[in-house]
């Protein structure tokens, strides 16, 4: 058996060295994004528990009016969180993977940061944010409310990868077009608000009209909340309808597409 050649093992030094600048790039970028997006505002990270909680409780007092049980369970907090978190979730991720070139485009001059860099570093920051946030507000739920309940915390973290993942390849597609057609972003917000009523965070898939669950299926975010509110209301709440094949096959499409269009034109996109 031949020995590798001095070419084979300076490549594989190469790659190596490589593998460990992308992880040190990808974590100055991910503290630089805490310190600007959190550092240098009042309260900093509290901000992002203290704004869902003031939302949930702005939900569930209203509701609480109009409805005398939720959909779902018996807890108005516990329903919406299952609603409202998965969405802000993926709203978060899409909308800072988006702007992650432009957010950077600063640092993308330097060879040693590349622009898949400046996507990852945004989008896992977020999703790790999210998952904090996620967690502190259902333990605190439970201890609060002293709910009764036992959730599935592998349909849950199903849940938060899915929606991390649609997040990060809607936001991976919507960098280029934003970049190439700056009205997108506009556009975009205008086009997502009502995502959030017809999601399944007001009304359960299963409640709503055969027509409207006919279409609303193909709504990605359907599943993720879905899958969300499987694991919080197991074993009650089966969740006939969900589909993980979709919502990741969907995904994956976009990040691909999205990646390759900007590993094609990002220089000429950071230069415009």
């Amino acid at each position: 058996m031949s020995s590798p050649s001095e070419n084979d093992l300076l490549e594989q030094d190469g790659l190596r060295a490589r593998k460990f600048r992308t992880g040190r790039t990808v974590f100055a970028l991910i503290m630089r994004e805490m310190s600007t997006s959190y550092g240098r505002s009042p309260g900093g990270y509290a901000w992002a528990i203290i704004e869902p909680v003031l939302a949930l409780t702005v939900l569930t007092t209203i509701f609480s009016f109009v409805m005398r049980s939720p959909p779902l369970g018996d807890s108005f907090p516990l329903f919406y969180a299952t609603g409202y978190l998965p969405f802000m979730l993926f709203n978060d991720i899409a909308n800072k993977t988006a702007t992650s070139l432009n957010y950077s485009r600063s640092l993308l001059r330097y060879p040693a940061v590349t622009f898949i860099d400046a996507l990852i570093a945004r989008g896992f920051l977020h999703l790790l944010t999210h998952v904090l946030v996620g967690y502190i507000m259902f333990f605190g739920m439970f201890v609060v409310l002293n709910l009764k309940i036992s959730p599935d915390y592998t349909q849950i973290a199903l849940a938060y990868l899915m929606g991390g993942v649609l997040g990060f390849g809607v936001g991976c597609i919507n960098c280029y077009v934003m970049m190439t057609f700056p009205v997108w972003e506009r556009i975009w917000q205008i086009l997502t608000r009502p995502l959030i009523f017809i999601s399944g965070m007001f009304i359960p898939y299963d409640a709503m009209p055969e027509m409207a669950q006919d279409i609303l299926w193909w709504n990605p975010l359907i599943h993720v909340v879905g899958f969300l509110r499987k694991g919080m209301y197991a074993p009650s709440y089966e969740g006939a309808y969900l589909s993980a094949v979709f919502p990741f096959v969907l995904s994956l499409a976009l990040m691909a597409l999205g990646i390759l269009l900007l590993w094609r034109n990002h220089q000429n996109l950071l230069e415009g």
